[in-house]
């Protein structure tokens, strides 16, 4: 079975049911396969919101990756291309997404149908945190390093949120937000500006333990 086919098949079924197939069963009398056919290749319906989610970033990805400027990019800007076309992808399955606003809550970090989309994301985000620290993009820093991979999830959620909400006319508002967040963690975590955060931080904590 072509997996593509059986994810078509559950978007369609959700937009033309507004939920989800109420079994497995169901799912296959659409496509005139047996559940035997379905199981070969996905373990449940949840698999398949699993995999759509991956689907698209692995569609975004692979253009990126066959676009020869993109290669020239410095992590910023990777990143930035990454988000445009990220939203692009997803504007084809916008109404079944919005389907599924319902279900997430900002910042949900953990849900169920983003893992495999999650642990995709934070591996590419953390081979352009390492060119960013090889370009002088990035700071590194002692304990805070490995939070900059974290903090960049919680970006892709708020870019995925705000794009949700966007009632603007080609979601232009949408292109900005993306180009301020991704401007303004870059310049968090490459400038002086976070240190000296986290130096205030120390001097506060330090002051009310002495009181």
């Amino acid at each position: 079975m072509d997996k593509q086919l059986i994810r078509n098949a559950y978007k369609v079924y959700w937009l033309e049911n507004g939920k989800a197939p109420v079994s497995v069963y169901a799912l296959c009398k659409t496509l005139d396969i047996s559940e035997a056919d379905f199981y070969a290749v996905y373990s449940s319906p949840e698999a398949i919101e699993k995999d759509i989610w991956l689907a698209i970033f692995q569609d975004t990805l692979e253009q990126l990756h066959a676009d020869e400027i993109y290669q020239q990019y410095n992590a910023q800007e990777k990143l930035l291309a990454f988000y445009f076309l990220w939203v692009q992808k997803l504007k084809e399955d916008r109404s079944y997404l919005l389907l599924q606003k319902a279900s997430f809550r900002f910042p949900e970090l953990h849900h169920r149908k983003l893992e495999t989309f999650r642990l995709a994301f934070n591996k590419y985000v953390g081979e352009l945190v390492k060119e960013g620290y090889q370009s002088n993009e990035i700071k590194e820093r002692k304990y805070i390093s490995d939070q900059y991979i974290h903090g960049f999830w919680i970006q892709a959620l708020f870019v995925l949120k705000y794009w949700l909400d966007d009632n603007s006319a080609n979601f232009e508002m949408t292109d900005a937000a993306i180009e301020k967040a991704v401007n303004l963690s870059f310049q968090l975590i490459r400038s002086n500006t976070l240190d000296s955060l986290l130096d205030f931080g120390k001097f506060i904590f330090t002051r009310n333990q002495a009181s």
